[in-house]
Parts: C-alpha cells; sequence; structure tokens
C-alpha cells in the first residue's frame, strides 16, 4: 500500500497500523441558569472535585429547554419560575465529560439562561441522591470575586457575560462560551477588566 500526499508525492510503501480505543459516548443536553441576586452575584455550586458550577442539569427525553431550565431551578435551588419567565437562551457551550456518579461518558450541549432574583433563600432539598453526595455546597458569587479567583468556575467566559447581563444589555444571540475541559484550561485565563 502507498499513502500519497495530496500533490502526489509518495509518503509510505508499507502498511500503517491504527489502533484506537471506542467509548460509548451519551448524548445529554443540558439547561442551565445564571441566576443573579439583588446585588449582581451568581449563584454557583462546588462539587465534589472542588469545580464551581451553575445550577441545572440534563434535559427529559421530549423535555423542552426552557421547561428543563425552570424544573432544575425548583429542583436544586428551591426557586420557583415559569419557563416563559426565563426569557430566551442567553449562551451556550458544549463538549464531553464523565459523569462522577456512573463514570459514563458524556457529551453535553448546555443551554444557559439568566434570571434575576430578589430576596431569595436556596433550599436544596429537592437534590437527587446524586447531587447530594457529589454538591458540597453552594455561594454567591461577585464578578469580582469571579475575576480573581483561583478556582476552577464553569462555565469559563462567564465574566463578560454577566458583566453584560448585569448592566441590562443581553447578547441578540447566544454568546459561545469555551468548554471546560482540562484540555482548554489555557481559555480559562482571567478576563481582563
Amino acid at each position: 500500500m502507498t499513502l500519497r500526499r495530496a500533490n502526489g508525492v509518495a509518503l509510505a510503501a508499507r502498511p500503517v497500523l491504527v489502533s484506537c480505543l471506542v467509548t460509548e459516548i451519551i448524548m445529554r443536553p443540558s439547561a442551565r441558569v445564571l441566576l443573579a441576586d439583588q446585588d449582581d452575584r451568581i449563584l454557583l455550586f462546588r462539587g465534589s472535585d472542588g469545580t464551581w458550577f451553575t445550577p441545572g442539569g440534563g434535559l427529559d427525553p421530549g423535555e423542552p429547554v426552557e421547561v428543563a431550565a425552570a424544573r432544575e431551578l425548583r429542583e436544586e435551588t428551591g426557586y420557583l419560575v415559569t419557563p416563559e419567565n426565563l426569557g430566551r437562551v442567553v449562551a451556550v457551550g458544549a463538549g464531553h465529560w464523565r459523569g462522577g456518579w456512573d463514570g459514563l461518558l458524556y457529551y453535553s450541549v448546555e443551554s444557559y439562561f439568566f434570571l434575576r432574583v430578589t430576596g431569595f433563600t436556596v433550599d436544596t432539598s429537592g437534590f437527587t441522591d446524586h447531587e447530594r453526595r457529589d454538591i458540597g455546597e453552594h455561594r454567591w458569587w461577585s464578578v469580582a470575586d469571579l475575576r480573581t479567583t483561583g478556582e476552577n468556575v464553569v462555565p469559563w467566559g462567564l465574566v463578560g457575560l454577566l458583566e453584560r447581563l448585569h448592566a441590562g444589555q443581553p447578547p441578540a444571540d447566544p454568546v459561545r462560551l469555551p468548554w471546560h475541559h482540562p484540555e482548554f484550561a489555557h481559555l480559562a485565563a482571567p478576563e481582563p477588566h
């Protein structure tokens, strides 16, 4: 067998063996909420791996993304909102990750909504068993906190988006946020102010 470049030059005259391990990837569209309080702080949960992330989770089969976002917000924070009051998707992100509760490989397309609340106390009594195991705490973060933290906060690229949202300037089209996988860590560099 001869392999050729596009210009026709021979590259090799022997077979090349390629080995790969194929793992089943589970598609998991997700709905997440950037939940901001009256002081322009965003609610984040801390996972067992130390990563901070927004409320939200996977869509049930056939469930519209805005319905899933409202359901997840109720289950994870106790906050009740109708899907219509979430508005439209303000950001999206996509990539693969391994489930901490089952070890399986997932590919998520995450849709982010922005919602402002006032006088709200978080109630995590609706957590699933794996959320109770894997989520250690929650806290409200200011943009300044996010800009200066050394902790892993996902999605990456939140600071610029939150500054626009807090100023009442939602994007005309959903912003594409970089995926938060270790091979893309260089994209998580602190954002200038």
